[in-house]
């Protein structure tokens, strides 16, 4: 009789449960159940609708008793720096808030006022990111004081959907380095640093590693969806998933973690919290194992996503990539600006780049398609460069997983920017790699190299030179 382990894996856009089982040597993945996600505007705010989101958890759990599939073990992995407050009986203070709502505005310079930006990196090792926790705590302490005076528990968002499945609470290690109040030289919470900025130590608990069984279902989730199940913590941070199901054990390769965002890097063993990197606007995310996710942040297909919202056609990305080969605009526009993090207008907000940069205005559907995918993979190039100047080492490999992993022109623009062997694929690596790890934890497999190997030998890798 087969094991199968459950991944749930939930993106800004959408979420699916995958189910995963060894055959003759081989993963094989399954999608079970699949549902939409996206912020809400409530009152003017962006916020997520987390108790829409525990009940398409436990219709995905529904759907694997209907198939006759009962996993041994789950997990769920989600973006990151997102929370929630709890108080004494457990309930949410609050909106759930998402990191792409503007109340963060201004709050760097208020954390600026007890740290400097340069302290603040040497400490914690993460790239500024205006949405990041500790200026979304900010935000709270500026506004609604009264929610960290009654909070008594804080939980990034998998941690808070892993207690609801089980009455445990944890904070898993990935997710919580993403807030940027983690030190890399303990691997936990920097509680000086906590108080120093106001935001209550006590509510933070010790943090737990990928690997960690939280527990079981509650008796009242056993009832709900007819059947119990072991929880256990994954690389809670989807790219700290996707990165682990990168299928080489090469150490000199670089990843891309392709989809919302593409999240660039390399993995070491130690942080780098130099103001070398700090200038070059790397982050030191937490990995499996207490490795390092060195990368950067790069907007990605975020802004493919957006546009294809706008457009009067309804085109596939397979389209719109097909529209997009077909251009030769030379128009640049760097991904990474604040301006793209959450326009009114994506197609508006490229048109006022390039107008303001002095270059040609993209107009088709075709010409903007071609100018994002352009702009992802100089950046791409330029990201490569900056890797192998602050390391001292070359990368003649990059590895995309991912969603993006589909998108061939961007992948074979990718390798000529960056001048590198493109390897694409698997497009599942996030629940791939949550899967992995509730292997590795249930003695699947004797070690991550193992893992990889079966991951290389399971799906289809694509190459680009």
């Amino acid at each position: 009789m087969e094991k199968y382990y459950l991944a749930v894996d939930i993106g800004a856009s959408s979420g699916r449960h995958m189910l995963a089982c060894i055959k003759n040597g081989r993963m094989q993945l399954e999608e079970v159940y699949r549902f939409p996600n996206g912020m809400d505007d409530k009152n003017g705010t962006l916020c997520w609708d987390v108790d829409r989101l525990f009940t398409e958890i436990k219709n995905g759990l529904k759907k694997c008793k209907e198939l006759g599939k009962i996993p041994v073990s789950m997990g769920i992995d989600t973006w990151g720096v997102d929370y929630v407050l709890l108080d004494k009986d457990d309930n949410i203070l609050g909106d759930t808030v998402g990191y792409r709502d503007g109340r963060t505005e201004g709050m760097d310079e208020k954390v600026y006022e007890v740290i400097s930006q340069e302290d603040l990196y040497a400490r914690t090792g993460i790239q500024k990111q205006i949405f990041n926790t500790i200026y979304q705590l900010m935000a709270v302490k500026q506004s609604h004081p009264e929610y960290l005076d009654q909070a008594e528990t804080i939980l990034m968002i998998p941690d808070y959907f892993h207690f609801l499945l089980t009455g445990v609470k944890k904070n898993e290690y990935t997710e919580a380095t993403t807030g940027q109040l983690i030190s890399p030289k303990i691997n936990d919470w920097d509680y000086e640093l906590i108080d120093m900025l106001g935001y209550h130590s006590g509510i933070f608990l010790p943090v737990s590693m990928p690997g960690t069984v939280v527990g079981d279902f509650t008796e009242e989730v056993q009832r709900e969806v007819g059947f119990n199940c072991k929880v256990v913590l994954p690389a809670t941070h989807d790219t700290g998933s996707a990165v682990l199901a990168v299928p080489t054990n090469d150490d000199d390769a670089v990843y891309i973690s392709s989809g919302t965002w593409s999240l660039m890097g390399i993995e070491r063993k130690e942080a780098d919290c130099s103001m070398e990197s700090m200038k070059a606007n790397f982050t030191n995310e937490g990995g499996y194992d207490h490795r390092f996710r060195y990368l950067k942040n790069i907007m990605g297909l975020w802004m493919i996503q957006s546009v294809k919202k706008e457009f009067t056609e309804d085109l596939s990305f397979a389209q719109i990539c097909e529209l997009a080969s077909r251009e030769t605009i030379p128009s640049i526009v760097d991904c990474n600006d604040d301006c793209f993090l959450a326009p009114k207008s994506m197609i508006g907000a490229v048109q006022k780049f390039c107008r303001d940069t002095d270059q040609q205005v993209p107009k088709t559907v075709g010409e903007i398609s071609s100018v994002i995918y352009n702009s992802l993979a100089r950046c791409y190039g330029d990201t490569v460069e900056e890797i192998e100047e602050i390391t001292g080492k070359k990368y003649p490999a990059i590895y995309v997983v991912g969603g993006g992993s589909n998108a061939g022109y961007l992948n074979e623009l990718t390798a000529k920017y960056t001048g590198r062997k493109v390897s694409a694929g698997p497009s599942e690596a996030t629940a791939i790699g949550n899967i992995i790890v509730q292997m590795l934890s249930d003695g699947v497999f004797a070690s991550l190299s193992e893992a990889r190997t079966c991951v290389k030998e399971s799906f289809d890798v694509k190459t680009y030179e």
